[in-house]
Formats: C-alpha cells, sequence, structure tokens
C-alpha cells in the first residue's frame, strides 16, 4: 500500500508541473517577461519587447471584445489544481520535503494570482456595460483596487523566495522550485501590466463594448485590428475620434438621408389620402417641410453626437436634445393647426357660412396658447426644473395674479362679449368714444381700429362692454342722403311747389335711391329668428324713406327738406348716387325758374320810403 501511495504521490507531482498553461496568453508574457528580465538585454531590444507587449495586449482585448460572453462564462480559475497541490503541500510537510513545499506553494500563489487576474477581466468585461464611461471608470477603480488587496494577501510571507533563487544545486526539486518563484514574481508583473494596459484601453473597450449592443463587435473588432487602422486611430485618437466612428457616422448620415426621402413619399402617400386631413394635405406638408427637414437634422446631429461619445449620453447634452425636439414639435403641431384653421376661415368665407371668422381665430389664439404652454412646461421639464413645485407655487400664486392681471381678465371676457353678442366683426366701420375706423382684428386683449387717416388703434376690449359702439356696417339697404335746399323768398309758390314734386318723382324712379318698393333678399341667420317684437327692417338696417317737403321758412331763404336713402350702404357708391341726385336737382332748379338762396341782408330806408308815400 505504501508503494501504491508514493507512485500516486509521484505522478501528482509531475502532473503538476508538467508545462501547466494559465492560457496561451498569460504564458506568452511570461515568456516575454523573462525576456525583458535578462541582464544582458540592450537597450532597443527592450524597446522592441515592450511594442511586442502592448501589440499583444492590444490583441488580447480585441479577442476578448469580439467575444466577451464566451470569456466572462469561461475564465478559469484554477480550484482544482489548487485544492490537488495542498494536498501534495500537506503530503510533503510531513516527509520534509522543504523544497517540493516551496516548490508548491508557489505554484498555488501564481494560480492564485491568475485567478485574481481572471476575476479582474471578468468584472471588467461586466462592468463595460455601465450606462456612461464615468460610471465605468468608477467601477474600473474599484476593480483594480480590489485586484490590488487580493494581490497583496498572496504575495504575503512570499520574501523567503528571494533566499530560495540563490541557492546552487543540482536537484530537480529545487530547480522546479526556483522555476516557479521566477513565474511567481514573473505574474505579479502580469498583474500590475495588466492593470496599467487596462487604464490605457479603457476608452477603447468602452467604445468597442457599445457596439455589442448593436451586434457590430466583431465587425468593429475586425477593423480596429487592422495595421492601416491603428495607424489612423493614434491620429484620431486625440480629437476623440477612430476610423470606426468615422465610418458609422457617415453611414448614419447616408442612411438619415435616404430616410428623409422615404419619409417624405410615405408622408405624402397617407397624408394625402387621409380623410380627415385630405384637404388640407397639401399645404401641411408645404409649410411644415422645412420644419420636418431642420427636425431630422437635429436628429443626425444628435446621433453624430451619441456615436462621437462611445455610444453614451451625457445628461447635458440629452437635455439640450430634448428641450430642441420639444420646440421643434411644439412648432410643427403650430403649423399644423394654424393651416387647418386658416384654411377653413378661407372655406367659410367663400361659403358665407354664419359661423363667425373672429370665433375661429381667437379660438386658434386661444388653442395656439395652451400648444406653447404645453411646450413650455415639457422644455422645463427637460431642463430639470420641478414641475410639482412650479405648478403648487401657481396655486399658491394665483390670487396674487388675479388681482394683478384684473384688466387682462377683463379684456379677455369683453373679448368673450364681443365675439357671442355680435356687436361688430372684423371689417366692419365702427365708431366707438369718439374713434372712427374699420376693425381688423379681434385679439384676445384688444381689437385694432384702422382709422381713416390710416392710423392703427388698439382698444382693450373691456372697453366695449362700457361704451356706446357705432356699427355703420350693420346695415343691408339704405344710406341716408339728407339735405336742405334754399330757395330765394322772390321765388314763386307755383314754382317752389312745381320743383317739389319733380325732385321727389325724379328720386322715387331713380335707380340707386330706395323706396318702398324696392325688394332685397331677407337671410336668416343666427339672429333670423329673434325672439323679441322687432321689425326685420329694423334688425337687419333697412331703410327706404323717402321725403320732399317744403320744410321752413328761413332768415335768408325757403328751404325743401330732401330726405332718402341710397340703395348701397358702401360710401363710394353712396358719394356717386348723391352727386348724381344733387346734379338732376340743380337742373330741376333750372328748369323751374329757381334759385338757390345764400346767406343776404336786405337795408330799407324808412326815409325815402317816406319820401314816396
Amino acid at each position: 500500500m505504501k508503494k501504491i501511495f508514493f507512485l500516486f504521490l509521484v505522478v501528482l507531482t509531475l502532473t503538476a508541473h508538467a508545462g501547466v498553461k494559465y492560457s496561451e496568453f498569460i504564458d506568452s508574457q511570461i515568456q516575454l517577461v523573462y525576456k525583458m528580465n535578462d541582464a544582458n538585454i540592450s537597450q532597443e531590444e527592450a524597446s522592441k519587447l515592450v511594442k511586442e507587449q502592448e501589440d499583444m495586449y492590444e490583441d488580447a482585448f480585441y479577442k476578448l471584445m469580439a467575444d466577451k460572453s464566451y470569456y466572462v462564462n469561461n475564465l478559469k480559475d484554477f480550484s482544482s489544481k489548487v485544492f490537488s497541490l495542498k494536498k501534495i503541500i500537506s503530503i510533503n510537510k510531513r516527509a520534509g520535503n522543504s523544497y517540493a513545499v516551496i516548490r508548491d506553494e508557489a505554484q498555488i500563489k501564481s494560480y492564485l494570482i491568475v485567478r485574481n487576474i481572471n476575476n479582474m477581466i471578468k468584472n471588467v468585461l461586466i462592468a463595460l456595460d455601465s450606462n456612461d464611461i464615468e460610471t465605468f471608470e468608477s467601477k474600473l477603480n474599484q476593480l483594480t483596487a480590489q485586484n490590488q488587496k487580493q494581490l497583496s494577501v498572496i504575495v504575503k510571507n512570499s520574501s523567503k523566495y528571494a533566499n530560495i533563487l540563490a541557492l546552487q544545486g543540482s536537484s530537480k526539486v529545487l530547480r522546479a522550485a526556483q522555476n516557479n518563484i521566477k513565474e511567481f514574481y514573473a505574474l505579479q508583473d502580469i498583474n500590475n501590466d495588466m492593470i496599467a494596459y487596462l487604464y490605457k484601453f479603457e476608452n477603447k473597450m468602452y467604445r468597442l463594448n457599445m457596439f455589442s449592443k448593436y451586434h457590430l463587435i466583431k465587425p468593429a473588432v475586425y477593423i480596429n485590428s487592422l495595421d492601416i487602422v491603428q495607424v489612423f486611430d493614434r491620429v484620431l485618437d486625440s480629437f476623440g475620434l477612430s476610423v470606426i466612428k468615422l465610418i458609422i457616422i457617415f453611414t448614419l448620415i447616408f442612411l438619415i438621408y435616404l430616410f428623409r426621402k422615404l419619409f417624405y413619399i410615405v408622408l405624402e402617400k397617407y397624408l394625402l389620402k387621409s380623410d380627415f386631413l385630405n384637404e388640407y394635405a397639401e399645404d401641411i406638408l408645404l409649410r411644415t417641410r422645412k420644419s420636418i427637414e431642420f427636425l431630422i437634422i437635429v436628429i443626425n446631429i444628435n446621433m453624430v453626437a451619441y456615436v462621437y461619445n462611445d455610444f453614451s449620453t451625457v445628461e447635458f447634452i440629452s437635455r439640450f436634445f430634448n428641450i430642441i425636439y420639444t420646440m421643434i414639435v411644439t412648432y410643427i403641431v403650430y403649423i399644423v393647426i394654424n393651416t387647418v384653421a386658416a384654411l377653413n376661415l378661407k372655406k367659410f368665407e367663400k361659403d358665407k357660412t354664419t359661423v363667425k371668422g373672429e370665433l375661429i381665430n381667437v379660438g386658434i389664439k386661444i388653442i395656439n396658447f395652451f400648444i406653447f404652454m404645453i411646450g413650455f412646461l415639457f422644455i422645463l421639464y427637460f431642463a430639470g426644473v420641478n414641475l410639482t413645485a412650479v405648478l403648487s407655487g401657481l396655486g399658491i400664486g394665483g390670487f396674487a395674479v388675479a388681482f394683478a392681471a384684473k384688466d387682462t381678465i377683463s379684456n379677455f371676457f369683453g373679448t368673450l362679449s364681443i365675439l357671442f353678442s355680435d356687436v361688430f366683426s372684423q371689417g366692419d366701420w365702427i365708431e366707438i368714444d369718439g374713434r372712427e375706423g374699420t376693425v381688423v382684428e379681434i385679439g384676445l386683449r384688444v381689437t385694432t381700429i384702422r382709422t381713416f387717416d390710416n392710423a392703427l388703434i388698439a382698444i382693450p376690449n373691456g372697453t366695449f362692454a362700457s361704451k356706446d359702439i357705432k356699427n355703420w356696417n350693420k346695415r343691408k339697404l339704405g344710406r341716408r342722403i339728407k339735405m336742405k335746399l334754399g330757395v330765394k323768398y322772390d321765388s314763386k309758390r307755383e314754382d317752389i311747389k312745381k320743383a317739389i314734386e319733380e325732385i321727389r318723382e325724379m328720386l322715387k324712379n331713380h335707380p340707386d335711391i330706395a323706396t318702398k318698393e324696392t325688394k332685397y333678399e331677407h337671410v336668416a341667420g343666427r339672429r333670423g329668428h329673434v325672439a323679441k317684437l322687432v321689425s326685420k327692417d329694423d334688425l337687419e338696417g333697412i331703410k327706404r324713406i323717402l321725403l320732399v317737403y317744403l320744410d321752413e321758412f328761413s332768415d335768408s331763404s325757403i328751404n325743401i327738406l330732401v330726405y332718402c336713402f341710397s340703395k348701397s350702404v358702401m360710401w363710394e357708391d353712396w358719394l356717386r348716387t348723391k352727386q348724381d341726385v344733387m346734379d338732376k336737382i340743380m337742373e330741376i332748379f333750372e328748369q323751374n325758374n329757381l334759385e338757390f338762396a345764400f346767406p343776404s341782408l336786405s337795408i330799407y330806408d324808412e326815409t325815402k320810403r317816406a319820401e314816396n308815400s
């Protein structure tokens, strides 16, 4: 049994030292460290070895990134080997084989260092999935600190190994122990080199890891591993760029350009066929094209910034682009709503609908206010403002605002009063408080009037609730013509009477003067059925009175009253009609030997009158 046990021990010992491979990379690095620690190496050879080491680490990182999940799940921990060596150590201790114990202890420590390296690499690969590079850097610092702490535990009580290296002898066990000690020291260097290169390649590793989200890691690793790409990357790295970044950026620009063309084709195809927006589609597309193109450009810039920043978002940049998106989308919604409103206003005007254009106009302004208000709230939200605190503050400050804005509130309700009372509309000729002109626009706060001397007056809408309003446009038939015709006192009574009859007859037969026989079309609108005892003529502004009478004996003349209405209510038509009537009156006076009187004073000499008598 003792022989069998001894043979088993020999087999375990030989197995433990029969060219143990940590990994292909670690084994090659051990040999490289041996060469670099050679006292006879020249400076040129050392520089070549450093370059070779750097290339090996870079290649190793590329391989790790190309198949990250495999390395995370299949890194060696050497637990079984450590367990076996501990058993052998306990046997050699009992047998008094001190060199064998040191040999196996050094081997265990080497396994533990490699396991420590593997654990650090595994955790670093997992940490690469952090949301941003700052978080990754923080985790990397924690992992390297943890590695160094664990390494200090592993190398503790290893000072005796230096004495073993200084021994001379031909014992195979001693030489094996010395080899394991050299390997142990080399692995300590490799552990430190690994940390140094992790920090050197941290940005490149993080960038490459971002490609794994989009299943582009293998092409990216292949491109980055090309010698020509590495040459360009050294130049571009100082600008935060790389060849693979530039490839992706230009690819995105090209794809977004194609998407823009495709987007317009799809938008035109489906928007023009939409039952709801069919009649507005062309105008909406025309007016929103520039805004949509600008939105696409901003999206492109955002994606380029995202790629440039290693496929991660920076809070400040993210907030900035979210604010820009909100502004553009709000503006597009504003354009769409106002385009539909403008087209409807034209349609109502063309169809002569009973819907007031001002009502739609003010309604659109209210909708626009809410559109911009909602957009502003989103901007505040993306800017990091606490909307809950803002909205609650509005409730507390609402009372103060109400007192401060009482005039604004009064004007707003004045607007509603104007719209629903139908006192006047846009385009009407009105007179209020001595100010006269044509209504240009009924706004939310003020109504603007264009005066006849071409000035623009803004009148607060609250004023209309307390002032008398004269609306000259509330007439469908009849604009007054009133004049007094003064004839001389020496005119004959028969001539005056005949002239009055002829003037009356002329007016009755005049094509532009309204008479009782003049017909008009009654329009039944919103006020077509009025629950009041009022005539339709008064309601709609119909005047057909025609009066020509001898009116008075004034100081200098006998006055004839002419009182009638033109058919047209337009000022220019009224002037033309009035001019024609006056021309015909002068002709009638001439035919009847009548002269227009003018202010005069007759002086009688009483002395001469007495002499004559």
